[in-house]
């Protein structure tokens, strides 16, 4: 039995003595690392915000095993904000959808949801608007609705949604329950909205990016600011076996939710931590532009050098600074030749056609 079968469904439970101090912990955290953010200064908050989103879109796809472009999608985030990065790469009509309904949540944080929001939510994750081809809730017409997670032919099935033909019941209930003041910590209410909203299944896909857009909403609703500095959805990435095992016990449990209000206090206080990570990444990137300040450079030079600072994988060669920056690779090799000679870069062993070239190890450091 799941607990939408219960005879109390919806009444969840949990116990107030043991989240009080784990509660208390993330609240914490939460405000001290908008202290920190705020230290900043408008122009590294920017930056700052730019790596969690494309971290958010990232990896809230890639737990439903869909990979984005991480470029498309650092673009569009880019364009959205109003932020100069170089050349903006163009985005798939999905990457476009899924920054679109990322950035409604969290922007829009303080406006109700409603199910109309949800359809055009739902509507953006897919280039042909709806995987369906149906607006609205799913119909079960190709039998129940099932979670899985694993690779096609070896799929483990976490649990069984509740029938399409309570759909609108159960989603007028959860939106009323959403949108009403009720005496709840929002933190509290965005892991019971996440959990809540995964138990309907609502949708015939996209639930799991959706749930998680839901409860950042409610993140940003319990920092009243749309800037995000932290990614739930990436540390959901990094303990997605757990993650699904905890979603798997609490919904064949009880309705004492405890143990899954736990784990996403949990959960949400290391992606806290883990923004520590990224409040370096841009620190070590100011340094960087503080110490090549003397430098002339163009603004080929500079997108690739950015590039390069974002964790550009593998070795930069002539051939791929031209595909970076848009030249030729005559010109690309006049660009590299001066910083080379500034010490800003260096070639690493090998020549010839293999030659290629990395930050100086002075520049590394001072990142």
């Amino acid at each position: 039995m799941y607990i939408h079968e219960l005879p109390d469904w919806p009444r969840f439970d949990w116990s107030r003595h043991r989240l009080a101090e784990p509660l208390a912990a993330v609240r914490y955290r939460q405000g001290r690392l908008i202290g920190h953010m705020e230290a900043l200064g408008l122009k590294l908050r920017q930056e700052a915000v730019l790596q969690t989103l494309t971290a958010d879109a990232l990896e809230s796809s890639e737990i439903e095993g869909e990979t984005l472009d991480a470029e498309q999608v650092r673009s569009s985030i880019a364009r959205r904000l109003g932020m100069d990065i170089g050349a903006l790469k163009p985005a798939d009509r999905n990457v476009e959808g899924i920054v679109e309904m990322m950035l409604d949540a969290t922007r829009r944080y303080d406006q109700p949801l409603t199910a109309e929001r949800l359809f055009v939510w739902h509507a953006s994750m897919f280039p042909t608007g709806f995987p369906t081809g149906r607006r609205g809730w799913r119909d079960d017409a190709t039998g129940p609705m099932e979670v899985v997670s694993g690779p096609v032919g070896n799929e483990h099935v976490h649990f069984q949604a509740l029938s399409a033909k309570r759909l609108d019941e159960e989603m007028a209930g959860f939106l009323d329950w959403f949108n009403a003041n009720a005496a709840i910590d929002p933190v509290l209410k965005a892991g019971l909205a996440h959990l809540w909203f995964v138990a309907i299944h609502p949708f015939d896909d996209g639930n799991g990016r959706i749930a998680r857009a839901i409860a950042d909403l409610l993140l940003a609703r319990s920092e009243n600011s749309p800037q995000r500095f932290y990614s739930m959805s990436a540390q959901i990435r990094q303990e997605r076996n757990a993650y699904y095992d905890i979603l798997e016990r609490t919904q064949k449990g009880s309705l004492d939710i405890t143990p899954w209000m736990e784990w996403f206090l949990g959960c949400l206080g290391r992606a806290i931590d883990d923004a520590q990570t990224t409040l370096g990444a841009v620190l070590a990137k100011a340094r960087f532009r503080d110490s090549i300040a003397g430098v002339v450079l163009n603004q080929r030079q500079r997108l690739v050098l950015t590039r390069l600072l974002d964790g550009f994988e593998g070795k930069l060669t002539t051939s791929k600074y031209a595909k970076l920056a848009t030249c030729s690779q005559d010109t690309a090799l006049r660009d590299i030749l001066p910083l080379v000679e500034g010490g800003v870069l260096v070639r690493n062993p090998g020549g010839g056609r293999s030659t290629s070239y990395a930050l100086a190890k002075t520049f590394e450091r001072s990142c």
